[in-house]
C-alpha cells in the first residue's frame, strides 16, 4: 500500500510531560495523494509512555502489513513518490532529475508534516535524506505563495513584500553546501527553482532579497540588527525559519543568538497577529521610526531598537526556558495594568510563521538539553524521529581494535590499507586535535600512503579546496570533527577513528560519514585500555539495539562518566588521575 514503515515508526510528536490527559485527545491527519488519484489518510494516535516524553503514530494500514514489505532501511515503500507526500509536479520532477528517484523513510514523514504548516521537529540519523526532506515542501510552499507580506514604514502604503526562508547553520561549510543543495534543483528552463543567497563569511547582505537566505547565527545578527528597516522588513518577510544541526545551535556559544533571533521572529508574529486583532489592542501600521505600541503607557525609549528590549527580551527567555517564570500580575503595580495585562495575552497569538529544527543527535534528558529547551518552546511541534537515532545503522560494519603505544602506528596503517584498495575509494580517519591529524598523516605518509589533512588552521577557502577534491578523488582524508558533522561527501566506504571519540555526540557523527543514503559503509575504532569502559558501553548498546542515550549529553558524555569510575576505584588516593581520550 502506499504508506511505509517510516509512517509507522518514525512520526513522533513532542508533548509536554505535565498534560498526560492532552496525549489521549491529541490527533493529527495527514493525507496522502497516490499517483492514480486516489488518496490515503491516516491519524496519530497519541498516547502515553512511561517517560512521558515521546508519542508513537500509527497509520491505517497495519503496522504487520506494512512489516512485510522487506527490509529496507532507508527508502521508503516503492509506491511512495514525491508527488504521494503532497509536492508540486515542478519539485518532485526537480527531485528526480537530480538524481533522488525516491524518497527516503525520513522524508516520506517529514515532508508532509512541514507541508502542514506546524512547527516540526526531525531528529533523524545522518545520511537519511534530512536537508532535501525540509528543503522540499519549503520550496514547494515558497513557490505557491511568492507575496503575502503586507509591510508599511509608517510614510508609504502598505506593500507586499516576497515570502522568504531563513536557514541558519552553525558554520559557513554547512551554509555553503545548503546552498549547492537549493541550487541543485533545477527548472525546465535549467535554472534553479528559487535563489538562495549565504550570508556568512565574506558574503554581506544581498541587494535583493532571495527566496532563500543561508546564514550563522551571528553572521544574521551582524547583518540585520544595526539597520532598523532591513532588520523590520527581513522578520516581516520571513515565513520559514530551519535550524540545521538544531542541537548544535541550541546549546553553547550558539544559544544565546539563537534565542533572541526566536525571539525577534515571534515579537514580529505578535505584531502581525495584534494588526489582525483589534480586540487586543488597536491595529496600527508598522512604523520604521516607531514599533508598533499601542499602549498610552508604554515607554517608547524602551524599544529604541526596534526589537525587543532588554527588559522584554529577558522575559522572553524566562517565558520560553525557565519553568518556574510566571508572568507579573495584572494587580501587582497600581497604573501598569494595561502593560501588564497586554504582556499576559502576548502567550496567545496567531501564528505566522512556522519553525523547523533539524538534527542527527537531539538529547531529550533535561531541561537545559536541545531537546528539552525544543520541549519547552515548542510544546505542539510535530517530531518526527529517525528507526536508528542514536543507533548504530544495520547497515554500518564496526572493527573495534584495543591498541597500544607500541602497536596503534601499525594497527592505523593495516586499517587503511585494508580499506583502500582502490584510489576511488573514500576513507575518512578522524583525530582528536589539530596536532594529532598532523601526526597522523605523517605517518600514513611515510608509508607511502597520500593523504588529505583537514583542520580548523586550514583557512576557509583552503577548506572548501580539500573538500572538493576529496569529492572528486577520493583517497584517504584525515580530519578533526570539523568534518565530522553535516558535511556530505558521498561514497565514504571506511571511517577510521586514530583517536577515539571524546563523546557520544562526536562518535555518532564520525560513524555517519559512512553508510548514508542506503550504502553500506565500515568503521574501525582503534582504542586505548583507558577506552575500554567507553568502548563496551557503545558495543552493548549496539548489541542491544539501543540507543546511546545513557551518556548522550553534549556537556556530560562519556568522558565524565569514565572520570567518575576513575575517581571511585582509585578510592582513598589522595589525586585520582583522570582517564584521557
Amino acid at each position: 500500500m502506499i504508506l511505509s514503515r517510516s509512517v509507522s515508526v518514525l512520526h513522533l510528536c513532542g508533548v509536554s510531560s505535565s498534560a498526560p490527559s492532552k496525549l489521549l485527545s491529541q490527533r493529527f491527519k495527514v493525507s496522502f495523494a497516490l499517483a492514480y488519484g486516489s488518496s490515503v489518510s491516516f491519524r496519530l494516535n497519541t498516547f502515553n509512555r512511561s517517560d512521558a516524553k515521546w508519542v508513537r503514530g500509527f497509520a491505517s494500514t497495519t503496522e504487520a502489513e506494512v512489516e512485510k514489505k522487506g527490509n529496507d532501511t532507508f527508502f521508503a515503500d516503492n509506491t511512495v513518490s514525491w508527488k504521494s507526500l503532497g509536492l508540486s509536479d515542478k519539485v518532485s520532477v526537480a527531485l528526480r532529475d537530480s538524481g533522488f528517484d525516491r524518497p527516503s523513510l525520513t522524508q516520506a514523514v517529514c515532508i508532509p508534516s512541514i507541508l502542514s504548516g506546524k512547527d516540526v521537529i526531525v531528529a533523524a540519523e545522518t545520511g537519511s535524506g534530512k536537508t532535501h526532506g525540509y528543503l522540499a515542501p519549503i520550496i514547494d510552499r515558497l513557490m505557491n505563495t511568492a507575496l503575502d507580506s503586507e509591510y508599511t514604514n509608517g510614510e508609504e502604503r502598505p506593500f507586499l513584500l516576497k515570502n522568504l526562508s531563513l536557514i541558519l547553520c552553525p558554520n559557513v561549510m554547512l551554509c555553503e553546501q545548503v546552498v549547492r543543495m537549493v541550487n541543485g534543483l533545477l527548472g525546465e528552463d535549467g535554472n534553479p527553482l528559487l535563489r538562495v543567497e549565504a550570508v556568512c563569511g565574506t558574503q554581506g547582505w544581498p541587494d535583493r532579497l532571495p527566496d532563500i537566505i543561508v546564514s550563522t547565527p551571528a553572521a544574521l545578527l551582524n547583518n540585520i540588527e544595526p539597520k532598523r528597516n532591513r532588520r523590520l522588513e527581513f522578520l516581516r518577510s520571513v515565513k520559514y525559519v530551519v535550524f540545521d544541526e538544531a542541537d548544535m545551535l541550541l546549546c553553547g556559544s550558539f544559544q544565546n543568538q539563537i534565542i533572541r533571533l526566536i525571539n525577534m521572529l515571534r515579537f514580529d508574529e505578535k505584531q502581525v497577529s495584534r494588526l489582525a486583532t483589534p480586540t487586543i489592542g488597536k491595529p496600527m501600521e508598522i512604523d520604521a521610526s516607531v514599533p508598533q505600541i499601542d499602549l498610552e503607557n508604554e515607554d517608547d525609549a524602551e524599544f529604541d531598537d526596534g526589537s525587543i528590549s532588554e527588559e522584554e527580551e529577558e522575559e522572553e527567555e524566562e517565558e520560553y526556558i525557565d519553568d518556574t517564570a510566571h508572568m507579573p500580575s495584572v494587580e501587582a503595580e497600581a497604573g501598569s495594568d494595561t502593560k501588564k495585562g497586554w504582556r499576559r495575552v502576548r502567550k496567545i497569538y496567531s501564528r505566522s510563521k512556522q519553525y523547523i529544527f533539524i538534527a542527527a543527535t537531539l538529547p531529550v534528558n533535561g531541561k537545559k538539553t536541545a531537546g528539552g529547551i525544543l520541549k519547552h518552546m515548542f510544546q505542539d511541534a510535530i517530531w518526527v524521529s529517525g528507526n536508528f537515532l542514536h543507533r548504530n545503522s544495520p547497515r554500518l560494519k564496526q572493527k573495534w581494535v584495543e591498541v597500544t603505544v607500541d602497536s596503534q602506528v601499525d594497527a592505523l596503517i593495516e586499517a587503511v590499507n585494508n580499506n583502500n584498495n582502490t584510489n576511488t575509494e573514500r576513507t575518512m580517519v578522524f583525530a582528536n586535535t589539530v596536532e594529532a591529524v598532523e601526526a597522523v598523516a605523517d605517518i600514513l605518509e611515510k608509508a607511502s600512503i597520500q593523504c588529505y589533512r583537514y583542520h580548523k588552521n586550514h583557512k576557509l577557502d583552503e577548506r572548501a579546496n580539500i573538500l572538493a577534491d576529496f569529492r572528486e578523488t577520493g583517497g584517504v582524508f584525515v580530519c578533526t570533527d570539523a568534518a565530522a558533522r553535516g558535511v556530505d561527501v558521498p561514497n565514504v566506504s571506511h571511517v577510521i577513528q586514530a583517536d577515539f571519540a571524546s563523546s557520544a555526540v562526536d562518535f555518532l557523527h564520525r560513524i555517519g560519514r559512512t553508510a548514508r543514503a542506503g550504502q553500506y559503509g565500515t568503521v574501525t575504532s582503534l582504542y586505548t585500555e583507558a577506552n575500554r569502559d567507553l568502548v563496551e558501553a557503545i558495543r552493548e548498546a549496539v548489541k542491544m539495539g539501543q540507543p546511546v542515550e545513557t551518556a548522550f549529553s553534549r556537556k556530560r558524555g562519556f568522558r565524565n562518566k569514565v572520570k567518575k569510575r576513575a575517581f571511585l576505584k582509585a578510592g582513598e588516593a589522595e589525586e585520582p588521575q583522570a582517564v584521557r581520550f
